[in-house]
């Protein structure tokens, strides 16, 4: 089945892990066998192959970069104009995939309405779909670069990443949008980017609803029902995004699938980390919006993380395939299934775009 994911840090994986995603998964944990710099070192799960052979054909793809000030105890650079300088290297990559034959930017509906016909027709090979999204606005360093941003191709934006920011305060952080932040939320909307609300807190969650009025969507967040952490949406602010008419992508990063886990001591084994508990928010956001139409698939695999902290039934993005029958056991209907695993996210870009 086509599957569309929401969310896939490819770039920070490429310039900051040095992972050749040209590679298979097998030869990029071989080459990262004895390395301890970061604690998913040998245990990736995405590649281009990878991602070939689970049928993910389209996937938004990030920028990242946060700024952070001196006396933040969060990773990141000194200055907004470092952070901007990192998306564009970021940016640089996927061009250069692009001239590989490897990728391929998607910016309006035709793009999309030809991408998707042309990935299904078995008689030809086609590069792997991206639309280019920035997780953080911290590397927007004046509302100019956000208009620069599109000119890029930029057509979705997180005003927050962890902690507080420029725009908005994210993860872990309470506070609201302020000034810089109505007015970056006034061009997203100007502009007609799509706004992700992954990552903001929840006043300033709250506060950009009330003032926001464009499209909307959350590319990789979980339900507060089953880990009661402010990185995850209680089922209010689930609801106001079914009202908005947005689409929300389950997660896979295990710390967010179940509750009490510890990071460096818990594992998925120990834990009962499964697919399972991505069927389990999948249906609770069906629940709460009375149908299948506004939840889909935004893994953030190896968004620092790797099979060390995710699904134990996952060995590689492409076991993704084994969600539709996940899905089907729980009583979805085969239309149902495919509007979960690609069709929700494709219709609002098509609605939207």
């Amino acid at each position: 089945m086509f599957i569309f994911d929401a969310h896939l840090d490819l770039s920070m994986n490429a310039l900051e892990w040095n992972r050749d995603l040209r590679w298979t998964v097998e030869e990029i944990r071989a080459s990262e066998e004895g390395m301890t710099d970061k604690p998913d070192r040998g245990r990736g799960t995405v590649s281009f192959d990878a991602l070939r052979k689970g049928n993910v054909g389209l996937c938004v793809a990030t920028q990242i970069a946060r700024y952070v000030k001196k006396s933040s105890t969060l990773p990141g650079w000194h200055s907004p104009e470092q952070a901007w300088a990192q998306t564009q290297g970021q940016l640089a990559w996927y061009k250069a995939m692009e001239e590989a034959g490897e990728m391929l930017q998607i910016t309006n509906k035709k793009q999309l309405e030809d991408h998707v016909r042309d990935w299904n027709d078995p008689t030809t090979s086609s590069p792997i779909g991206y639309i280019l999204s920035l997780e953080g606005a911290d590397s927007i360093v004046t509302i100019d670069h956000l208009e620069r941003s599109y000119e890029q191709g930029l057509r979705a934006i997180g005003p927050a990443h962890y902690g507080p920011g420029t725009y908005a305060h994210g993860t872990d952080s309470v506070g609201g949008i302020g000034q810089k932040g109505k007015a970056l939320l006034k061009k997203i909307e100007e502009l007609n980017l799509i706004l992700d609300a992954t990552h903001l807190c929840d006043q300033s969650f709250w506060e950009t609803m009330k003032v926001y009025d464009g499209p909307v969507w959350a590319s990789h967040n979980n339900c507060r029902k089953f880990v009661d952490h402010n990185r995850q949406y209680a089922d209010e602010q689930i609801l106001e995004l079914v009202d908005r008419k947005a689409v929300i992508g389950i997660a896979l990063d295990a710390w967010m699938m179940v509750p009490n886990w510890v990071r460096g001591e818990s594992t998925p084994q120990s834990m009962g980390v499964t697919l399972q508990q991505m069927i389990d928010n999948i249906d609770h956001i069906c629940q709460l919006a009375g149908n299948a139409d506004h939840v889909g698939i935004g893994t953030d695999l190896d968004g620092a993380f790797g099979t060390e902290q995710c699904p134990s039934d996952l060995d590689t993005i492409a076991d993704l395939q084994k969600v539709p029958g996940l899905l089907q056991e729980k009583g979805y209907a085969a239309s149902d299934i495919e509007n979960i695993m690609s069709k929700n996210f494709l219709n609002f870009l098509k609605i939207n775009w």
